[in-house]
């Protein structure tokens, strides 16, 4: 079920000699509006300045450019917030550079409608009404100086000032929501119970605008008149299964055997199998080129849960555009029997693998598996992902020596709805200590994870020692590797060290950080975290002690006192 709306949108000069307001209505198709969702705009160029129009124009076409152009798994306000900056500095820019067009600025009121939400940016003094249930509500706060003579003087604008603040804010949508956004050469000329009225006695948004515009012309608007309006005529799901419906009439296959043949792929190897999922080698019938198939285990067929899963993991992997990660072979759902995705094939091994075949790990090898580690969980950060499972059994070595990132079945994405119960949070001996208190997976448990990884690959032993499933450890201080390791270098040692911190603020606050402190090495090696306490160890404040400390010392002064 989509989100499901109409739309309607009028601008007239009225009295000026040309129109300096702009609008901007973007409504994509299919899985771009459950992800991006549909997006309306107002701007209204500030006509004291020179290029108020131009301003107005160009900051519309930015963003509702850039926007649809940032990463999917970005939030909305998120994608708003790094869009307008940008349009801000553009305009600063345009004229600081051109001596015609000094000072060009615009208001901006913006709207985003996705899924079962809505989403807002507002500066200036156009603004942003809503008509539910009869009642009209204005969403947006003018940006304009108290004083009565300077009503119309703007504190904020678009490309008034390098440091852009722009109010934002979100609600659910309610079936029958009316949406109006405005320039002030309406609301001012009409009032709110003029719109109010307007809004409530029209159900064609076209029919809406054109009498707002029309109307605030005959009263006298001394402004151009530009009006947008939207009326929720369906609700669509907020959650990504949403954007996946397509996948779920596909069934679970069978276990496949080598030969057996699905959809446009032969099954040439059993790659992988575990209590969840499967992995085949498979290979493309017409190209003949190599492929890595995943699907779950048959046992599986009827959890919802987890065929969300499956389909939130392709659905990332989609998005994720690095060398770093293996890349998924587009197959349209439409094209596909049962419940599998398909990603690309590199002959090598895991990690884990390597472990398990007597590999030595040097120093060397060691600190360039960190340095691509990072590089590759920047991409995931970078795209508001968090994988939560980092180890050796998920980092697979190709044979062209490129690191990649395995398996985002239990990985997060702040940007979208989640699929809830995704099984397995992550290895226990790979957590972070955060984790087992019930805290949500950051990116810093991400890089908790991957020092232990690099600590396991040089030591084969763990900092805080094998955590067991269902253990809920104690942890103290980590076992410094040249315990076990004396040839491991001290500025190595102090990365993996503050990498595995027990307290996050100790830690690198991100992978690009600690990217920089394996590539610098030896030549600025960073200080070892300091010991935790072992007041901290012991999870007591410092006026817990003293309490304690001072209520013993009164029994001994009042025992003297008794005594004597």
């Amino acid at each position: 079920m989509a989100l499901e709306f109409k739309i309607g949108e009028s601008s007239l000069t009225g009295p000026r000699t040309r129109n300096e307001d702009y609008v901007g209505v973007v409504t994509p198709m299919s899985e771009q509006l459950g992800v991006k969702g549909a997006l309306l705009a107002v701007a209204d160029g500030v006509s004291g300045n020179a290029g108020g129009g131009e301003a107005s124009e160009m900051t519309i076409r930015t963003v509702t450019s850039d926007y649809y152009a940032t990463p999917d798994t970005w939030e909305p306000l998120t994608s708003l917030d790094k869009v307008l900056t940008a349009a801000n500095r553009w305009l600063i820019a345009q004229g600081n550079a051109n001596r015609d067009m000094t000072g060009m600025a615009t208001t901006l009121s913006l709207l985003v409608l996705r899924g079962q939400r809505y989403y807002s940016a507002h500066v200036g003094d156009t603004r942003i009404y809503l008509l539910r249930d009869g009642k009209l509500s204005q969403l947006t706060t003018d940006h304009v100086w108290d004083r009565p003579e300077m009503r119309h003087v703007l504190k904020r604008a678009v490309g008034l000032d390098r440091h852009l603040e722009v109010d934002y804010s979100e609600g659910a949508l309610q079936v029958g929501d009316v949406f109006a956004l405005m320039s002030d050469g309406v609301w001012d000329a009409l009032g709110e119970q003029n719109i109010h009225k307007a809004l409530a006695l029209y159900d064609s948004p076209q029919m809406i605008c054109d009498h707002l515009t029309k109307a605030a012309i005959e009263k006298g608007s001394t402004d151009n008149s530009t009006a947008v309006a939207i009326r929720i005529t369906q609700l669509g799901e907020d959650t990504l299964s949403e954007l996946l419906a397509g996948g779920r009439r596909l069934s679970v296959p069978s276990k496949l055997a080598v030969g057996l043949i699905i959809d446009d792929f032969e099954v040439v190897e059993v790659l992988y199998e575990s209590r969840a999922s499967l992995l085949y080698k498979v290979r493309h019938i017409t190209s003949r080129q190599l492929f890595v198939l995943k699907t779950l285990q048959p046992l599986l067929a009827n959890d919802v849960d987890s065929c969300n899963a499956l389909l939130n993991e392709e659905w990332l992997a989609k998005r994720v555009v690095s060398q770093y990660v293996p890349h998924v072979f587009p197959v349209s759902a439409e094209k596909r029997s049962k419940l599998y995705y398909v990603m690309s094939w590199h002959e090598g091994a895991t990690l884990q693998q390597h472990l398990d075949n007597g590999h030595h790990f040097t120093v060397t090898n060691t600190t360039k598996i960190g340095v691509d580690l990072m590089r590759g969980l920047g991409a995931l950060h970078r795209l508001n992902i968090v994988h939560r499972d980092i180890k050796p059994d998920n980092l697979h070595q190709a044979t062209d020596q490129w690191l990649r990132i395995l398996d985002l079945g239990v990985a997060l994405s702040t940007g979208l709805g989640k699929i809830e119960a995704i099984q397995n949070p992550g290895t226990p001996s790979y957590m972070a200590p955060e984790l087992f208190e019930g805290h949500p997976a950051t990116i810093q448990s991400d890089i908790y994870a991957a020092g232990v990884t690099l600590y396991h690959l040089l030591t084969r032993k763990y900092p805080y020692g094998e955590i067991e499933p269902f253990q809920h450890p104690k942890f103290s201080e980590p076992i410094p590797p040249t315990r076990y390791r004396p040839d491991i270098p001290h500025w190595l040692e102090n990365i993996i060290l503050k990498a595995i911190a027990r307290d996050v603020k100790l830690r690198f606050e991100t992978t690009e950080e600690m990217l920089l402190a394996l590539e610098y090495g030896e030549l600025k090696p960073i200080m070892a975290p300091p010991r935790t306490p072992l007041i901290a160890r012991a999870r007591l404040l410092k006026w817990q002690w003293i309490a304690i400390f001072s209520l013993v010392l009164n029994f001994l002064l009042i025992y003297l006192v008794v005594v004597s």
